[in-house]
């Protein structure tokens, strides 16, 4: 009796299972093929890259185009001095096992559809990177243009701009045909004169790039105004047409005959520099004087107007006045004039002090013109036989060392009227003085003896003074 054996190939369900695993096997190796086989020792190294240049993960590591390994993670690295490198994770096979550290990178695309992979130049270094280690970002050589990069350029807003560029420029070359061949023939002479001025530019002393620099700083602060910019481009369409009928001959002359001008007038301005120096210190100087001249324009005219009438009878004027000059002239030769003169000096700034302190006794308080009134008007009144003079008796007060004789001390009552009142200085606004003007205005304090400047401030005008 033979037994009944069992195996796999009799049991479908074994068979079904086993076909599933298998496939699952497959999908798995087939998914993480780009990333490596799994179980699979490898080799994994960082790069730092300026940019990632749109990598993903998973993307191809190349070696003299040959599959080396894979692109395994990709981040972010911000620096000491603020910028930003992106960290890629590489994953290679051991056999690249140790990469020279002179070895360059840079990232290529793959295809026209924008897959990219990096690509790794083996140096001859014989240091090389040892597992985990970062190449550096100086190892990344500089990203070429790529055509994804160029074909990306022409967005939906730079299409249309470029075909209103087409337009604008067909419309600008429509029937100027005969022009664009004289520029063309008069081209050679331009690149020819233009050599020097392009080596000009092209030495560093002239800074060209901080001039574009500053440039575009000039257009970012004027960017508020555009619209008034554009508004100035309309209104200079408006004046280039109204000057349309003047262009031929005589602008067009004008700028002919402008190279002759400017080339003599390369020749003259150094010559002219000093003058333009001494005359830009001149009108430094007579601006307060403008300035002023401007309120006194009236003034200057009706002085022109009168002075015209004047100068008509200066000469004759002038040849009377010829004999006045000359004796003056010897009296300024005569050697004793100087001394004189001298002597002059010293006695006014000896006065001078004087003067400064009598000065307000006038002017502040009009006393010299008030003394003078008085005695025209003391001696007013008279007759056929002449004048006599005014004056009044008034009685002394009664009481001890009053004013009507002698005393031994000042007088101090006891009646109300019987009180010394004497101010031998009063003041007059003088240097040192307050400021008013006492005599004429003190009051009479009654009961009380006041010796020297009444108590209080008095009025700072007299009669007469307003």
């Amino acid at each position: 009796m033979r037994s009944r054996g069992s195996s796999i190939a009799s049991n479908p369900v074994l068979i079904g299972a086993a076909t599933v695993l298998v496939i699952i096997v497959a999908m798995f190796l087939s998914y993480n093929a780009n990333a490596g086989l799994p179980f699979v020792p490898s080799y994994q190294l960082k790069l730092d890259a300026p940019s990632a240049a749109a990598l993903v993960k998973g993307n191809e590591v190349r070696i003299g185009g040959t599959r080396v390994g894979a692109v395994d993670s990709i981040t972010t690295k911000r620096l000491k001095n603020d910028t930003s490198v992106a960290v890629i994770g590489l994953k290679l096979e051991r056999d690249v096992k140790p990469l020279p550290k002179d070895s360059t990178v840079i990232i290529r695309p793959k295809s026209a559809l924008g897959l990219k992979y990096v690509q790794i130049s083996r140096g001859r270094s014989k240091d090389g990177y040892e597992d985990g280690d970062t190449i550096p970002l100086s190892a990344s050589k500089p990203t070429e243009v790529e055509f994804d990069e160029f074909v990306n350029m022409f967005d939906d807003a730079t299409r249309p701009a470029m075909q209103e560029n087409l337009r604008g420029f067909g419309d600008a070359f429509a029937g100027r045909g005969e022009s664009i061949n004289t520029a063309l023939g008069v081209l050679p002479a331009l690149l020819r004169d233009i050599q020097p001025v392009a080596k000009n530019l092209s030495n560093p002393d002239t800074h060209l790039k901080r001039f574009f620099n500053e440039l575009g700083d000039a257009a970012r602060i004027v960017s508020p105004a555009a619209e008034a910019q554009a508004n100035l481009f309309v209104n200079l369409d408006k004046t280039f047409a109204a000057l349309d009928p003047v262009a031929k001959p005589f602008i067009q002359d004008s700028i002919t005959e402008g190279r002759p001008a400017l080339d003599q007038a390369i020749k003259s301005f150094p010559v002219q520099r000093p003058f333009l120096r001494n005359t830009e210190g001149l009108f430094h100087d007579l601006r307060p004087g403008v300035a002023a001249l401007r309120t006194a324009a009236p003034d200057l005219a009706d002085t022109f107007q009168v002075g015209t009438r004047t100068l008509r009878r200066s000469p004759p004027f002038n040849h009377r006045l010829a004999s006045l000059l000359k004796e003056l002239q010897r009296f300024g030769n005569d050697p004793v004039a100087p001394r004189g003169v001298k002597r002059l000096a010293e006695t006014l700034e000896t006065l001078n002090p004087t003067l400064q302190y009598l000065a307000p006794t006038q002017l502040q308080c009009n006393y010299v013109t008030l003394w003078f009134r008085n005695v025209s008007s003391l001696l007013s009144e008279g007759d056929v036989h002449g004048t006599w003079q005014r004056f009044i008796i008034i009685a002394t007060p009664q009481g001890p060392n009053n004013e009507g004789g002698p005393s031994s001390a000042p007088a101090n009552g006891p009646t109300s009227d019987n009180y010394l009142h004497s101010n031998a200085y009063p003041n007059t606004g003088s240097p040192g003085q307050t400021k008013e003007c006492e005599a004429g205005n003190e009051p009479f304090p009654a009961g009380r003896k006041v010796i020297g400047n009444v108590p209080g401030k008095q009025p700072d005008r007299t009669e007469g003074v307003k």
